[in-house]
């Protein structure tokens, strides 16, 4: 069996544990925030691994950089979504760090991803 591409990334890899991780966490919220929060944060979390993959399958270098870009804004919309459930004290202080934690090692790897993506471009 053939290997796919986006499964040799470390950023992908990543992605995937993150989403595992969230679908964990928000199983912990109140049931009213099950079609709120709980689903806004894993549709984002979602997006990252799937964009990351959908874009390594693509031919071209551009569009493969456009989906790590929106991979990126997806990560971006969790750490905003991750403030605001730790701000209505849905998750604690631990949980946050490790979250943080997490989003930021995924964020320098897309950044570092995405522009040898696109010096590959020119």
């Amino acid at each position: 069996m053939v290997k796919r591409a986006h499964k040799k990334l470390e950023v992908w890899q990543e992605g995937v544990s993150l989403a595992t991780a969230v679908y964990e966490l928000t199983e912990a919220f109140p049931k009213s925030e099950i079609y709120g929060l709980s689903s806004q944060m894993r549709r984002a979390v979602v997006s990252i691994p799937s964009n990351i993959a959908e874009g390594a399958a693509r031919f071209s270098t551009k569009e493969f950089a456009q989906f790590l870009s929106i991979a990126g804004g997806s990560l971006s919309e969790l750490d905003t979504q991750l403030e605001i459930a730790f701000n209505l004290g849905f998750i604690e202080s631990p949980q946050k760090k490790e979250m943080d934690s997490r989003i930021d090692s995924i964020s320098a790897k897309l950044a570092g991803l995405i522009n040898k993506v696109r010096e590959n471009t020119k």
